[in-house]
């Protein structure tokens, strides 16, 4: 009888264990695109299981997608091994900048691996050519007389307000789309990114329209905070060229001290900033820099003098490195309101305008090569705030 029951509790184990794997595989979310280059770009998406994927490329031209055997692209992470997970990083490069190509994600689940002579697939997926037609996105254009993108922060998982703002919006007349932090409030599931913003914002972008994912300080909080990087395509700060049109990325960090109790000794936000300062001081020293037309900057966080710790770090570490730098505008949210700070000295040392964002609004900015104008939008899709600049 005992062990009747023990072969009982093992046909129920692997029951369990079978039912657990999928039998198909199939996209929950994606594909995105980001680190868009005149060569290339990166595509993102995550699948309900372990599997391999990579990415099939064809020129605009008017043919059939199955004209031809089509580019492919791999995930190349795994250094030389085929990269088996749930979320897929693809870096398609070698392009014609300017231009627009069609591309499709395709995938095979791995239900087994016992070693590379032994290996359970599932039935192979790809992306529709049919009766959706591929994605398509473009490489980004070599000159820019002007620049459009959309700003959204402070989410903090309100998923249904993201999809109204963004329904609202018209993604096929933008650049690109910045997440600047806090588009959660813990990163204690890393199920959240998913769940709570970014399949909404990949679907709302179609695939299309390059989008800048950057960390708020809620970002930094959880146990699961560590994934947030599973869906960035190299470091969270960094810099972006659209012809003349520089852009730098900035990681604020934390709002308090890094010994602050409800850190619970997890923080190394101070020594993170000062080797973001060191980066940050060769960037404006560079060709790209020194010769941009229109230099503007995103950070979560914005400089404050006499604010929170965190504010004050942005204006200690970053700001007198900036004010050297020729900066149009410093794009920021975290405060939960429209605000903006003028280069008197009176709330920021900046030399340059930081606007601040409000909390579940979008900001829509059209950046030329003399003049920045920015336009916040709330959910019932009506201007609720303005604002213009020079640029430098």
């Amino acid at each position: 009888m005992k062990r009747f029951f023990c072969l009982l509790a093992l046909c129920l184990t692997l029951t369990a264990l079978a039912q657990q794997t999928p039998d198909k595989v199939r996209p929950i979310c994606g594909p995105i695109i980001e680190n868009p280059t005149t060569t290339g770009f990166t595509v993102i998406w995550e699948t309900n299981m372990d599997a391999i994927g990579w990415v099939e490329v064809a020129p605009d031209d008017g043919s059939h997608f199955y004209n031809r055997d089509r580019t492919k692209f791999y995930d190349l992470r795994g250094h030389g091994n085929q990269v088996i997970s749930n979320i897929h990083k693809v870096r398609v490069d070698g392009l014609k900048p300017g231009t627009k190509y069609r591309y499709r994600i395709m995938m095979k689940g791995v239900k087994s691996f016992d070693g590379p002579s032994n290996v359970d697939y599932t039935r192979p997926w790809g992306s529709d050519v049919y009766r959706k037609n591929p994605y398509t996105t473009s490489t980004l254009k070599e000159n820019y007389d002007q620049v459009r993108f959309d700003v959204y922060n402070d989410i903090h998982q309100k998923d249904s307000i993201l999809n109204v703002l963004m329904q609202a919006a018209k993604p096929d007349e933008i650049d690109f789309a910045v997440f600047n932090g806090d588009m959660v409030s813990s990163m204690a599931w890393k199920e959240k990114i998913r769940e709570m913003f970014l399949t909404t914002g990949a679907a709302n972008l179609k695939g299309s329209v390059p989008l800048f994912l950057q960390r708020g300080n809620h970002e930094f909080r959880g146990k699961d905070s560590k994934y947030w990087f599973d869906y960035i395509d190299g470091e969270q700060y960094h810099t972006a060229s659209f012809g003349k049109f520089f852009f730098i990325f900035l990681d604020t960090g934390e709002d308090k001290p890094d010994n602050d109790i409800e850190y619970a000794g997890t923080m190394l936000s101070e020594p993170y900033l000062e080797a973001q300062a060191k980066w940050l001081e060769e960037v404006v020293k560079s060709p790209e820099c020194k010769n941009a037309a229109v230099r503007i900057v995103f950070g979560h966080i914005p400089p404050r003098k006499g604010g929170w710790h965190g504010d004050e770090n942005i204006n200690e570490y970053f700001v007198p490195i900036l004010n050297k730098a020729g900066i149009s505008l410093m794009i920021c949210g975290h405060l939960h309101q429209w605000m903006v700070y003028e280069p008197d000295g009176s709330v920021s040392d900046a030399n340059f305008p930081v606007v601040v964002n409000s909390n579940c609004e979008r900001l829509e900015v059209t950046a030329g090569k003399k003049e920045i104008t920015l336009k916040a939008f709330s959910p019932e899709g009506k201007e609720t705030h303005s604002y213009s600049c020079k640029t430098r």
